[in-house]
């Protein structure tokens, strides 16, 4: 058995089933000269054997193709300055249709109908089908070799049974926790899902479902056939679920409804928006309480910057949507301290009773492997020999408690701004046809959420980057002549409701009530979700047995996320989401990008962005056009509804056409959503979409979508033709750029030099803070491995200035409690560390480090519209009648930058930069470094910080059908 093991240590050694003889479907290929590229990292094999897992801890091994593009993508931060056509093959892949120059690793046809294709370079799969069925399977076929326990995880989040799968780490109980409060799903409800698509998608529904299902056998096929060969991931192992010795436990098979929770946790987390009226409520009462009901809503308003005149926006025009309206009808504030947030945990025991428990976090920074490392079959015959044996004998002692931390962080599941896309006219390239460079920023794991893959077949011709586990289309990637991707839109889809609290039995309800007062007028009890997880101690996670019961309650006008009192009447806050239960829906749309037929324009793409129900804004190219489109499920509000605000569920405001048994209602047409066809250029950072569509929290003058507009803008002011390399190294200066130095600390700094500095001690530091914004204020070391920024001393002390600087700024002038709430609706900071410098971190991706994605969120309008305020400077937008930083007088502004400054400059880089497992205190460039999370017995070595798209498409087309 170990010898089997050790020879079958991946799936590259499973024997196809029969022999390669599907005659594919081919389409034709109008890639321009270096147009067609991509790059996913860290590398396309996202799957391990236990003999790999352990050659991985005890020998540094690394499974084929699973890190062969985490330098490529590395690379570009270190050498895009002056970047050629010719160099882009360096940090890219090729991205035409076939092989290519790559040459070919495997060739294998798991049933007769499809044949799939790896590439001698990196290992991804090009499945070519002669039927429809059979493209399909091979697509799920490939995607069990590639993400097979990644893809388990997801459907366990999914269920909300992650811990009883994979252990009861605190990061497990995290993740399942957030999942069942926002996305609870009977398998019924799932079903329900499924059936809809079928009897009102058309020929389109139906045929998706059939995709699903084929998809699903080409899964299930994989893993009987691991199974019984036992090269399946080495995870099941470690939890508990195989037997290393007898094979003896079972890999699940895959339903349809499993595709549908992996479905509504992708679209949760990257395509949902809104929500968050209650505290949005208790800020407004917060600022009334200290300056009047008058002033404090006209405060409130200002410092909401709903649709502020100064955000940066993608496309021309007004597209008016989810605007608080003049004569609000319905709106609810719930009385001062009277809020208590519901929790869905319930009938703890054993560890889950017993608050945090193990960690084998460690200060001391841990090695990895780094991408020299052999494979197991690269090694020497003893070392092979000692790996058998502990197999045979059963010693994992030296993957014991891999997972003791989760299998993904905590807070994974939190809504986020991602991706961004840059385009550019024909008319602005050198070979007058447009170029995008593009794609979403998803965080990074070990493997990575998504995977390539080519898929052609009757009707689907496409390559690209899919979600494990619903790989069966393309989600953003390229067709025949055409590309696409997406940028988290984060557009309101999600309102809460006040719905008012009673007793079945007629007496007096309280907040401890259970029940609620429906549309109909009756008293009905709150349905409960609920899931129960029982968890033991495995090789992987060592947490103690526990477990615990998840209980969401629903009622019709959504889940409950808070008890509270209204004039004294309880009541409970519920949060609806327009895409709740009908997350599926979206499959048509996705099916048509997919299909060369329907996609054969700009006009034609958009019409397909229609059906997506995820709030997400398109960007499209091909060999003439540029697009944008936003696509999600906006409802339609009743006249008077004020979608800031929590909403009173009898007051008639709400949603039009709203059907409480379906969660349908009238939505936007596509018209209504931000949309451009050719512009001269598109670029966008999940900023605001367009003027007049409603954002959230502090989206005002100063936003990171800045650094690519600036840029791009410039270049074409300037006469600049771009080439496919250009533009990406546009794209890849704006991803080593601090925003808060570029477009804020100029500010500061003339403040500042209103008067000369006096101080001994800050004179330097100012004169290096104005050095390094005069050399460009990037995040960035002078040469690969020189393992030090540029401006080191300068980029230390913004980091632990801006925290400082903005208490200092507004908290004099807003008073204690008002600046604490706003703090909680819009953190104040997100730099590449994770770490603050000031206070704790009030969302969790402020706190953690190591994440790539830095500031989308944060008080940069703020400070920006505050000084140019002070400085006299014309603010459009500003916040309200009062000036903050020394309360508008320019000496005592001055004097509040140089004091917080100077406690700034005083902040030892070891506070400022906190050691932690991966890194030593105080080790500047390795707290900014980008981190690839282990979903499995495989990690990977760090890279430099970036701040771009997890998967990156480059693309430029030279004709088209």
């Amino acid at each position: 058995m170990g010898a089997a093991l050790a020879v079958a240590a991946s799936t590259a050694a499973a024997l196809p089933a029969t022999p390669a003889m599907a005659e594919p479907v081919t389409y034709e290929d109008y890639c321009a000269p270096a147009g067609c590229l991509d790059i996913l990292p860290p590398g396309q094999n996202g799957s391990a054997t236990l003999v790999e897992i352990l050659g991985h801890q005890v020998f540094g091994t690394r499974p084929k193709h699973s890190s062969s593009q985490l330098d490529m993508y590395d690379d570009l931060v270190h050498h895009y300055d002056g970047l050629t056509q010719d160099r882009l093959d360096d940090f890219f892949h090729d991205a035409s249709f076939g092989v290519g120059d790559a040459g070919i690793d495997r060739e294998y046809s798991p049933r007769e109908d499809v044949t799939i294709t790896r590439d001698a370079a990196h290992g991804i799969p090009h499945i070519q089908g002669t039927t429809r069925e059979g493209t399909m399977f091979g697509a799920g076929y490939a995607a069990g070799e590639d993400r097979l326990f990644l893809m388990d995880v997801l459907r366990r989040v999914g269920r909300g049974e992650l811990t009883s799968f994979a252990g009861g780490a605190e990061g497990n109980r995290g993740m399942e926790q957030d999942l069942w409060s926002t996305a609870p799903y009977t398998e019924e409800d799932k079903q329900a899902q499924i059936d809809r698509v079928v009897s009102q998608g058309g020929e389109r529904g139906a045929q998706a479902i059939e995709d699903v299902e084929a998809y699903l056998e080409g899964v299930n096929s994989y893993i009987d056939q691991a199974d019984r060969g036992r090269y399946f991931p080495g995870e099941y192992v470690l939890t508990g679920h195989k037997n290393a010795i007898t094979n003896a436990g079972e890999i699940e098979h895959f339903s349809v409804t499993d595709v549908v929770g992996i479905a509504a946790m992708v679209g949760g987390i990257f395509g949902g928006g809104g929500g968050g009226e209650v505290r949005s409520a208790i800020v407004l009462a917060n600022f009334q309480d200290r300056y009047g009901a008058e002033e404090g809503l006209e405060l409130w308003r200002a410092w909401r910057m709903e649709n502020d005149p100064e955000a940066s926006v993608s496309v021309d025009g007004e597209f008016p949507y989810a605007q608080s309206p003049d004569d609000p009808v319905g709106q609810v504030i719930p009385d001062a301290g009277s809020v208590e947030p519901y929790d869905i945990v319930h009938d703890e025991y054993g560890s889950a009773a017993s608050g945090p428990t193990l960690s084998q976090a460690t200060t001391e920074p841990q090695e990895v492997p780094g991408p020299d490392a052999p494979t197991v079959e690269e090694l020497e015959r003893e070392q092979r020999e000692e790996l058998e044996e502990m197999v045979e004998e059963g010693d994992l002692s030296a993957v014991e408690g891999v997972f003791d931390e989760g299998v993904l962080p905590e807070g994974f599941l939190d809504p986020r701004g991602m991706s961004n896309a840059l385009l550019v006219s024909g008319e602005h390239t050198q070979s007058g046809n447009p170029i995008a460079v593009m794609g979403p920023q998803t965080g990074y794991f070990s493997p990575q959420l998504l995977m390539l893959q080519e898929l052609q077949g009757p009707g689907i011709s496409a390559r690209g980057a899919s979600f494990a586990g619903v790989s069966f289309y393309v989600q953003m990637g390229r067709g025949v002549d055409y590309a696409w991707s997406a940028t988290s839109a984060g557009q309101d889809i999600t309102d809460t409701f006040a719905v008012q609290l009673c007793e079945t039995d007629g007496s007096a309800p309280s907040t401890g009530s259970r029940s609620y007062v429906n549309s109909a007028g009756d008293c009905v009890d709150f349905e409960a979700l609920s899931v129960s997880n029982d968890w033991k101690p495995t090789v992987a996670d060592g947490t103690p047995a526990g477990g615990y019961t998840l209980t969401s309650l629903r009622s019709e006008f959504g889940l409950v996320r808070a008890f509270a009192t209204v004039g004294g009447d309880p009541v409970a806050f519920t949060e609806l989401r327009s895409t709740y239960m009908r997350e599926v829906d979206s499959i048509l749309g996705f099916q048509q990008f997919n299909d060369p037929e329907a996609i054969t324009s700009a006009q034609t793409f958009t019409q397909a962005a229609e059906d997506i129900g995820y709030a997400f804004n398109w960007h499209y190219v091909d060999d003439q056009d540029i697009a944008f489109i936003n696509s999600g499920a906006n409802p339609i509000r009743i006249e008077g509804t004020d979608p800031t605000l929590p909403i009173d569920a009898y007051s008639g405001s709400g949603w039009s056409g709203w059907d409480p048994a379906t969660n349908d209602a009238d939505h936007h047409p596509q018209e209504d959503h931000p949309q451009q066809i050719n512009p001269d250029y598109i670029v966008n950072w999940n900023n605001k979409p367009a003027h007049g569509y409603t954002s959230g929290w502090s989206t005002g003058s100063v936003h990171r979508n800045d650094l690519l507009d600036g840029r791009v803008l410039g270049l074409i002011e300037d006469g600049h033709e771009f080439t496919t390399a250009s533009l990406t190294a546009t794209m890849m200066e704006a991803g080593v750029a601090d925003l808060r130095a570029e477009r804020v600390l100029p500010l500061l700094l003339e403040v500042i030099d209103t008067d000369e500095v006096q101080e001994p001690e800050l004179v330097g530091a100012v004169e290096s803070l104005r050095a390094w914004v005069e050399a460009g204020a990037l995040r960035r070391e002078p040469h690969r491995d020189a393992r030090y920024y540029e401006h080191a001393d300068a980029i230390r002390v913004l980091d632990a200035w801006w925290p400082i600087l903005v208490r200092a700024q507004f908290e004099p002038g807003l008073g204690e409690d008002l600046y604490r709430e706003l703090t909680r609706v819009s953190q104040i900071d997100e730099s590449p560390s994770g770490a603050i410098g000031d206070g704790d971190p009030i969302s969790l991706n402020q706190g953690q480090p190591h994440r790539g994605s830095a500031f989308q969120y944060g008080w940069w309008s703020y400070v920006d519209k505050d000084l140019r305020t002070v400085l006299g400077r014309k603010v459009d937008g500003t916040l309200g009648d009062r000036v903050y930083c020394g309360e508008g007088d320019l000496d005592d502004c001055r004097t509040v930058l140089l004091d917080s400054l100077a406690e700034a400059v005083a902040v030892p880089a070891g506070e400022v930069y906190p050691g932690d497992e991966h890194c030593s205190a105080g080790d500047q460039l390795c707290a900014d470094t980008v981190i690839h999370q282990a979903v499995g017995g495989i990690g990977m070595w760090p890279i430099h910080w970036q701040n771009r798209p997890t998967y990156q498409l480059v693309y430029q087309f030279s004709g088209g059908r």
